[in-house]
């Protein structure tokens, strides 16, 4: 059955959200004080001067301009699905996790299951430009810690943040996607299978903008606060040197949540941000189980691991041109250098594990191993 609100009270949260100059913190000042928003509303300016002053006093006597659309739009997307559901700082189903950071919103769109929000949560975060070996990882890592009973939470971002979903799908923990644009968009566009599929395998798509609200840059990095926020700590996959990725572990370490890394290559910018992290106290990590032994003892028994994937998938060790690849990016000429073979003999053997999925062929025609055997 969908959350929502009665119309009169949506348009009072609305209203206050809406409002020029009030802002998160000013809007819990007044609920603060006056409890729910129609009550706010009836108690008048003079009742709000000594809590946001003069200027944003008079800006919330008069409805925004904007209100009558938004509303609508709002009413009609609750009206679109059962499973589009509608919530407020006020509603228990709102994450308590989200409660004890510094600026939670006051209203947010769900489509999918709500009840992941009660689950106990893993943020997972990386680079867009991930390479192949980071893309297994974050699948492998999400699913092993889904199969944990862990809910997988990203971004719904290319990259990374698309295979960690993947891999919250493959276990009991599921997946939530909170996303920088209203909730009838998704984007990138390409993820909008993705976005069907998390709702049909009861996940959650979360969002705190409002209907038809676009892919606006500076929306992005400010949900990365609720995607640290719902996470018990942030695990990040591959990251590049000032990636939003770490702007994400940097949120989740000052409220006190645990920050993991994966390391890799010296030689690959991606793992470069991992580094950093690591050198700042970021707790590495090489497996699942590495993450659940730091979080572990927060969280109720765990469900059985019979079926629990792999985090890695080892690769053959008898293969010579694989131990001649070893575990960073190399071009043919490297690789002819290493092992004496033809080039035409290379190139038809690289195609063999290609196709195989133990060799990734990269940007600039290098080669990548995948896995760590």
């Amino acid at each position: 059955m969908a959350l929502r609100p009665p119309p009169d009270e949506l348009a009072a949260w609305l209203r206050l959200i809406l409002t020029p100059g009030l802002g998160h913190v000013g809007a819990r000042r007044l609920l603060a004080t006056f409890g729910l928003p129609q009550t706010l509303f009836e108690a008048g300016p003079a009742a709000w001067r000594g809590q946001v002053g003069e200027t944003v006093a008079a800006a919330l006597a008069k409805p925004p301009a904007d209100l009558e659309p938004v509303l609508a739009a709002s009413l009609a997307w609750l009206d679109a699905a059962p499973d589009h559901h509608v919530f407020t700082l006020g509603d228990a189903v709102y994450p308590a996790a989200l409660l004890q950071t510094a600026d939670p919103p006051l209203l947010l769109f769900g489509q999918g299951d709500l009840s992941r929000l009660a689950n106990p949560a893993l943020a997972m975060v990386g680079s867009r430009a991930a390479t192949a070996q980071g893309l297994d990882n974050a699948r492998a890592f999400g699913a092993h810690l889904s199969q944990r009973g862990l809910t997988i939470v990203s971004g719904l971002a290319l990259g990374i943040d698309g295979a960690a979903h993947e891999g919250g799908l493959r276990g009991p923990g599921g997946t939530i996607a909170v996303i920088g644009t209203g909730p009838d968009i998704v984007y990138p566009r390409r993820h909008a299978a993705l976005a069907a599929r998390i709702r049909a395998g009861g996940g959650l798509i979360l969002s705190e903008y409002t209907p038809g609200t676009p892919p606006l840059a500076p929306n992005f990095p400010k949900r990365n606060r609720l995607i640290a926020g719902l996470g018990l700590g942030t695990l990040v996959v591959e990251a590049a040197p000032q990636s939003g990725s770490l702007i994400t572990a940097r949120l989740a370490a000052e409220i006190g949540r645990e920050v993991f890394a994966i390391p890799g290559s010296i030689h690959s910018p991606q793992s470069r941000g991992c580094h950093a992290l690591i050198k700042q106290g970021a707790k590495l990590v090489e497996t699942g189980d590495d993450v659940w032994q730091e979080l572990g003892h927060l969280l109720a028994p765990a469900p059985p691991l019979a079926a629990a994937p792999a985090v890695t998938a080892p690769a053959p060790q008898c293969d010579p041109l694989l131990a001649a690849l070893g575990h960073d990016p190399l071009d043919l000429d490297v690789l002819v250098a290493r092992t004496g073979w033809p080039a035409h003999e290379l190139t038809a053997r690289l195609l063999e594990l290609e196709l195989q999925g133990q060799v990734a062929r990269l940007p600039g025609g290098s080669y990548q191993r995948r896995g760590r055997g």
